[in-house]
């Protein structure tokens, strides 16, 4: 699936060199480089003198967004263009320069492999002099992982947005494995399967149920803003196993498998070639294609022969099992009794693994620490589930199924899969390549009804295509999706083991293979255990804040681990309460973490900030507001809520509106406003208008990211086997306060006169507002 060798050499200057990408990689991600850190500007000034080293000459994009997800930064992003001789269309190379803020992440998968890819392919393209008609952009993409605003602000304020025809976005989401191709169209994505096929890279690895999962899940990439502010379309290519290092202290170069970086050039180099001459207009169509790839092939067909391979298998199928009864080669009781073995594994093993799972994290607590659901142990889990749904599999089979029944018993898998396959054409046609290993299953039978015996040789080379196009998925799920899936692998296993049924059922001592493989997974739930504990480079995350509530003047350590460890303990003590400090200003964590305990803290000399109404008025039944929160001390992020009565219209913040915003309701989920994320500590300016009759409730919070730094507090370092708790708000000092209105302005708009402006509090302009009504 990738390549598994990578030389120590620098190579040939006319070719991808994993060696110069990893050396790029590790100038990047030599300090996190969050915006708004200082790191982050000397990683933009670098990426800008690596383009003037190529020739290129560079361009900078400034500017605020406003993300969707309430998001509001200052993003910076790095361009460069290499012209073509006849260009229509532009090619994009996207991938995104900033780390991941609050858990120390160095940004070296996630996306320093990114940088290094782009800027060692783009090198070696110059140097070959390769010819080329369409115009190559880079953009190297600011503030992605706050709500891809660098991206936006391309997309919907920059000029050459508007000639791109097709975008190469390079991503990761852990630190290690294949790359996956993942597609990003508004439309049919046959255009981009048939022009990805025609650029031939060197080891794809990709498929339409990828596709059709990808597109059902809340995943976002900067692509995906391309796509949906401009419809934009382009690939994705990004890698996910090791996905513990995700935006961790961990995603550092140590932790940078070379093979993936070679991966990623494996991609873009025939890539580039290619799409830097081809008409990026062939890549729009309307309809989709199923697709999936083998060893060096990528293979498609369109959605549309999907129903009918299922309707052709199926009647095959009826065709066989009449003429294997006519032959008297098929018992109808044999049949049915097949059955048995095979849903009971399926049943039983399901089963096991669900609640076995449960129950091992009821074991082993520590489990919950990680987020994202997948263990430092996490692959040892998966072969030994693996392996004993096998052991359950050929135990039933050996208590049920005799060896001279086996293709008799093979119905029962055949028609479960032409089952599974027809309910796939209708609700998930990106699986409908699934039916291929059903056509070789089908013609394995179907030479047993033919010639009344079973070719072994022929059964073995059959059985390829089911472990070929299959089995990845059974390590795939959990990887992408957390160990929580793993009973998903398990009867995927046991399907495809009924799919290999005429060479399993062919082994003469069934009940021994079974101890065989039980034996095998117990040896890997014993090396699961073995390292199941955390030691330096496989971390224990953990969480601290301290908030000072300037409304009440206290102050608390919180937390969001539910296992406290020493370090936590040494600041939350052993008599800490449930966390209720923060239950009014809910934050938004990927995860849905919420905080768990909290204990009293030490009050500190904290500057508040400075909140100023610089408009509150009122016209007719509409009151303006226009506040300025300044602040007194070096931070990196303002969050504001409001209550969830307050309705609001014409939201603008330091001057911009939501990219969403589609009239003059402001959409937000819940009591979250925004969070600004701030650079060079630049105010926050938001204004907006509400009805009179609303009560005026705000919330503020401002955090510095600097707790373990700040010389007010003197924090003990954590132990090296501790690492931060990545995607919530971490190791921050925290002020917390109500926005408190000031007097406004009653303006009577019932005549053309000015009246002198009266100064009234908010409660009695709404009721006078309400009797002038």
């Amino acid at each position: 699936m990738m390549p598994h060798w990578t030389s120590d050499d620098e190579g040939p200057l006319s070719e991808f060199s994993t060696k110069r990408a990893y050396a790029q990689v590790e100038a990047i991600s030599k300090q996190p480089h969050y915006v708004g850190s200082q790191n982050h500007e000397v990683v933009a000034n670098y990426l800008q003198k690596e383009l003037n080293k190529l020739g290129l000459e560079t361009t900078v994009q400034e500017g605020y967004t406003l993300s969707d997800w309430g998001n509001l930064v200052k993003s910076k992003n790095i361009l460069a263009r290499i012209k073509g001789t006849n260009s229509s269309k532009a090619l994009l190379l996207l991938t995104h320069y900033d780390s991941a803020p609050h858990s120390y992440s160095h940004g070296a998968s996630d996306a320093g492999s990114g940088v290094a890819t782009i800027l060692e392919s783009v090198r070696a393209f110059l140097y070959n002099k390769t010819p080329h008609k369409n115009d190559i952009i880079i953009l190297f993409s600011d503030a992605e992982e706050l709500g891809l605003n660098g991206a936006a602000l391309f997309v919907t304020q920059h000029q050459w947005a508007k000639e791109v025809g097709l975008v190469l976005n390079f991503e990761a989401r852990g630190s290690s494995g294949p790359s996956y191709m993942l597609m990003e169209t508004n439309k049919g994505n046959a255009g981009l399967v048939k022009e990805f096929a025609a650029a031939k890279a060197t080891f794809p690895v990709s498929n339409s149920l990828m596709y059709s999962i990808y597109k059902m899940l809340p995943n976002d990439t900067d692509l995906t803003v391309f796509r949906e502010q401009g419809n934009i379309q382009g690939y994705n290519f990004a890698f996910i196993d090791d996905h513990f290092n995700y935006h961790t202290a961990q995603d550092d170069i140590n932790h940078l498998n070379k093979n993936t970086l070679a991966h990623q050039g494996t991609y873009l180099m025939p890539l580039l070639n290619y799409f830097s001459n081809a008409d990026l207009n062939t890549t729009q169509a309307t309809d989709d294609d199923v697709y999936f790839t083998i060893p060096y092939t990528f293979i498609s067909y369109p959605f549309s022969w999907v129903l009918p391979m299922v309707v052709i298998a199926l009647a095959l199928f009826i065709f066989l099992l009449f003429l294997g009864k006519a032959k008297r080669i098929l018992s109808f009781r044999e049949i049915c009794s097949g059955f048995i073995p095979f849903l009971g594994s399926l049943i039983v093993t399901g089963l096991i693994t669900f609640f076995g799972w449960k129950a091992l994290l009821k074991i082993y607590p520590q489990y919950n620490d990680l987020l994202n659901g997948f263990t430092y142990n996490g692959h040892a889990y998966i072969a030994a589930f693996v392996l004993l749904a096998l052991a359950i599999s050929l135990a039933f089979y050996n208590r049920f199924s005799a060896k001279k029944v086996t293709m008799n018993h093979y119905v029962a898998p055949l028609s479960l899969w032409i089952i599974i396959n027809g309910g796939l054409a209708f609700a998930l046609q990106g699986a409908g390549f699934l039916i291929i290993p059903v056509y070789f299953g089908l013609f394995i039978f179907s030479v047993f009804i033919v010639t009344q015996r079973s070719n072994k040789i022929l059964n073995l080379i059959c059985s390829i295509p089911a472990l070929i196009i299959i089995a990845p998925f059974i390590q795939m799920f959990p990887i992408g999706l957390g160990l929580k899936v793993l009973f998903g692998s398990a009867i995927l296993t046991v399907l495809t083991f009924g799919l290999l049924l005429p060479v399993f059922g062919a082994f003469a001592k069934k009940g021994i293979w079974s101890l065989v493989f039980f034996v095998l997974a117990i040896g890997f739930f014993a090396k699961a255990h073995s390292e199941s504990g955390y030691e330096f480079g496989k971390a224990k995350s953990n969480s601290l804040l301290y908030v000072y509530n300037a409304d009440s003047n206290q102050a608390n350590w919180i937390t969001y681990d539910t296992n406290l460890d020493s370090w936590t303990k040494g600041y939350l003590g052993e008599n800490m309460k449930e966390a209720t400090t923060m239950e009014d200003t809910p934050l938004f964590s990927k995860y849905n973490s919420k905080f768990t305990y909290q204990a009293e803290a030490p009050l500190k000399a904290l500057e508040k900030p400075t909140i100023e109404f610089l408009e509150d008025k009122i016209v007719g039944n509409q009151r303006y507001l226009k506040i300025r929160i300044s602040p007194n001390r070096n931070v990196n992020r303002y969050d504001i809520f409001a209550n969830e009565k307050m309705v609001i219209h014409n939201f603008k913040a330091n001057g911009v509106t939501s990219l969403g915003q589609k009239n003059s309701l402001y959409q937000r989920k819940d009591k979250k406003i925004l969070s600004y994320y701030v650079v060079d500590n630049v105010p926050l300016e938001i204004q907006f208008t509400i009805n009179t009759s609303t009560v005026f409730d705000m919330q503020l919070m401002e955090s510095s990211f600097d707790l373990m730094t700040n010389p007010l507090f003197g924090m003990a370092k954590r132990e090296n086997w501790m690492m931060p708790t990545p995607f919530v708000l971490n190791d921050a000092v925290v002020i917390k306060e109500k926005i408190k209105p000031s007097p406004v302005v009653a303006v009577n708009t019932l005549n053309s006169s000015i009246v002198t402006p009266v100064v009234k509090d908010s409660l009695t302009v709404a009721k006078d507002s309400l009797k002038v009504k």
